[in-house]
């Protein structure tokens, strides 16, 4: 049976689950595929600790050349991570005309242009599937599953971190603070966790999925980015009582030619399966003007679903190999149009506003007087009563109105003399 010989540049917690998967699962891989995948090379700057998995002698080394020049490996595997040497490797290998497999958001998300033209100069691919979602196959299903659709809409839950956090202000009444501490005790966030919490490993997978939705290389720069320290235990429970749920959403929409992107905390109908995501699982909802909606669910994260999408990838690129059609489907592929990314300022949306003001006659009125002065029509209002205080919340639900003119409305509002505090602002996604 033919062979498909695999490097492997990066030995951590998503490598040693890539050669686990492969030694458990090689027959059946080879039973429905035809060829065997062999781990030949795995170069790591630490090849001592116990990774949990044994491979043969001589297939370890310190030194990435031995797996990108190795004559004998077809497909190297970068999971070192980063934007830097990363970068490095991907370009050697693939002048080695070698293919590459990579989890790596944040490098596709910076360079993705320059990796993908130098893939194609050489004849070679670049497969991803795991920079998105962990295990969830949302990329081969956005650029073959629906590859019949003009995708209108993208909405995603993509950072378990930050949904376990905001999952458990939920359920337990918690503050951001205290569930973060909690989080980065139990492992699920980083002593630093400002990528996960700011919104930038979102924003990177934003990039990724827009760029496969409109055939045109979007920059996580280009990301309109909010993180979640703004959501407060007061907004999650009047969200409820709405029947919402906030989640940090991943937001790309085409809007009359013209590309949206955002990460931004949202309200979500708690009745949706959008909304029901919970803990560290990831979510991906497309919507197509043919298929309709669509959602993919799983694991975004983690040694066995990450690797289980490196795997797959691995399945691709083998059978490319084996049948002589490499680049039968580029992972990324140019086509006129969709080129404009809108500014946060162009956006229309639904918003949900909290105000903190005096609780006396005439307040709403005046609210009310200044949203529809920058015509922002309201859809509810609610005043909740506060008998220990002078002042009270307001909450109101707009209708679709233009960001620019919200902002303008709201900055009036808030140096009313009856505005105690900064208003509080949050799209709403309905999942139309």
């Amino acid at each position: 049976m033919k062979e498909l010989h695999i490097g492997i540049i990066g030995f951590g917690t998503v490598g040693a689950g890539v050669v686990e998967t492969i030694q458990k699962n090689a027959q059946l891989i080879s039973q429905r595929v035809g060829f065997t995948p062999v781990i030949t090379r795995i170069a790591d700057l630490d090849i001592t600790t116990d990774r949990g998995v044994k491979v043969p002698d001589g297939v370890l080394t310190t030194n990435a050349m031995d797996v990108i020049e190795d004559p004998n490996i077809q497909v190297v595997v970068e999971l070192v991570g980063g934007t830097t040497i990363a970068k490095t490797f991907i370009l050697k290998a693939l002048q080695h005309k070698k293919s590459v497999v990579t989890a790596n958001k944040a490098l596709l998300a910076t360079y993705g242009q320059e990796l993908f033209a130098a893939a194609q100069e050489n004849g070679v691919d670049i497969w991803f599937e795991a920079s998105v979602g962990g295990g969830i196959p949302c990329l081969k299903a956005l650029r073959e599953g629906l590859a019949a659709n003009h995708v209108q809409e993208i909405l995603g839950i993509l950072n378990g971190t930050c949904n376990y956090i905001l999952t458990r202000m939920e359920q337990e009444g918690a503050d951001f603070n205290a569930v973060l501490k909690a989080a980065q005790e139990a492992g699920y966030a980083e002593a630093n966790p400002a990528l996960d919490v700011d919104g930038f490993d979102t924003a990177h997978k934003t990039a990724i999925l827009a760029s496969l939705a409109y055939g045109h290389w979007f920059n996580a720069k280009q990301v309109d980015t909010q993180g979640i320290s703004s959501v407060t235990q007061q907004d999650i429970q009047y969200a409820s009582e709405l029947g919402y749920r906030i989640k940090l959403l991943a937001i790309i929409k085409e809007v009359n030619g013209h590309i949206q992107l955002g990460v931004h905390p949202a309200l979500v109908p708690a009745a949706s399966l959008l909304g029901n995501v919970s803990g560290v699982f990831n979510a991906v909802w497309i919507r197509g003007d043919i298929v309709g909606n669509t959602m993919y669910y799983g694991r975004g994260a983690g040694r066995q679903a990450t690797a289980s999408a490196v795997v797959a990838d691995l399945i691709d690129l083998g059978l490319n190999i084996s049948n002589n059609c490499l680049r039968r489907l580029p992972a990324f592929t140019p086509y006129d149009g969709y080129e404009h990314v809108m500014e946060s300022s162009e956006v229309i949306a639904r918003y949900y506003v909290r105000l903190q003001v005096m609780d006396k006659p005439g307040v709403l009125a005046k609210v009310s007087g200044i949203l529809a002065k920058y015509d922002i029509s309201i859809a509810s209002v609610t005043q909740k009563e506060n008998s220990s205080s002078s002042s009270v919340a307001m909450v109101i639900l707009t209708h679709k109105a233009q960001d620019a003119a919200l902002k303008s409305a709201l900055a009036e509002i808030a140096v009313l003399d009856e505005c105690s505090e900064t208003p509080v602002v949050f799209r709403i996604e309905d999942l139309a």
